[in-house]
């Protein structure tokens, strides 16, 4: 399986573009798509998923042109929108029937099939509540069951673990890992750990171009050298915290100590550390800023 993106650009204005000259080649595993909020990354979704057609360039999906063929992806995708909605007075059984024979699903099959994915998703015993009465989570936890009901070779999931808590978080991670050995998977979020623990590659998205796409150890291995952990007094901390990029800080009782990514040390008081993978995607997105004014 291949899913290929050729110098796609998305123009919506006059000098407006969603996305800008991207290629990428993704192959089976977790594609963890990462990128700021307004990088591109939902517009590329969409491109990927046919709702919307690239300006220039092309998709190809095994070989066939997605947007002369859309039906060629469309039968075995699945795809949760950043932006998931629901019929509120339906239960969430009547929900996922009415999308199942929507996209042409034998009904023993689809119910069988809709039973395994509420189990799977914590769902099973609110099946027959209307929607309306769940939480935000819920709801997500049903768009990511209804992404999943044609066991689709390619599967895009567009920020799907807002208004998760941390527990469904770590089960819908691992239910992406779980998924990944015979099909594409596209997480696309701007929340790191997301990624941190089921990619098997990285690309990163900004200001609508492609920054890198590598190995996660690749990304993390460019940032080596870069990071520093600093404790700085709280009554010098808003002094010092404009003047670099900082990935993340703890609050103690000795003051705020953080994580500074800089090319230099910053202060003898701080010390290098090895980076994590939300430092390196930090350091990647600097790195391209920095270039981009040069």
């Amino acid at each position: 399986m291949e899913l290929v993106i050729e110098n796609v650009s998305k123009k919506y204005k006059k000098d407006s573009y969603g996305l800008r000259d991207l290629s990428l080649k993704i192959e089976t595993g977790v594609l963890g798509l990462l990128g700021p909020n307004g990088a591109g990354k939902s517009t590329l979704m969409r491109i990927l998923s046919t709702i919307t057609k690239p300006t220039e360039g092309k998709v190809s999906w095994n070989g066939i042109d997605i947007s002369k063929d859309p039906n060629a992806v469309r039968s075995i995708l699945g795809y949760l929108p950043q932006d998931f909605g629901v019929y509120p007075h339906l239960n969430a059984v009547e929900f996922l029937e009415y999308l199942a024979s929507i996209r042409g699903l034998d009904y023993k099959v689809a119910r069988k099939r809709i039973d395994e994915l509420l189990q799977l998703v914590n769902l099973h015993d609110a099946r027959k509540k209307p929607l309306n009465s769940f939480s935000g989570g819920m709801k997500q936890r049903v768009g990511i069951a209804q992404a999943l009901l044609n066991d689709p070779k390619l599967l895009i999931v567009d920020e799907p673990t807002v208004g998760l808590d941390p527990e469904e978080r770590i089960r819908f991670r691992n239910l992406l890992s779980e998924l990944s050995g015979d099909r594409i998977v596209i997480l696309s979020t701007h929340i790191v750990s997301d990624v941190e623990s089921t990619a098997t590659d990285i690309a990163i998205v900004n200001q609508g171009q492609l920054v890198i796409h590598t190995a996660p150890s690749e990304l993390l291995a460019a940032a080596a050298g870069k990071v520093w952990e600093w404790l700085v007094p709280s009554q010098t901390w808003m002094e010092v915290r404009n003047q670099l990029l900082i990935s993340s800080t703890i609050q103690s009782s000795e003051g705020v100590r953080m994580r500074v990514i800089a090319d230099n040390q910053p202060s003898a008081n701080s010390r290098l550390v090895n980076p994590t993978l939300e430092d390196a995607y930090m350091y990647s997105i600097s790195a391209e800023k920095q270039l981009v004014k040069s």
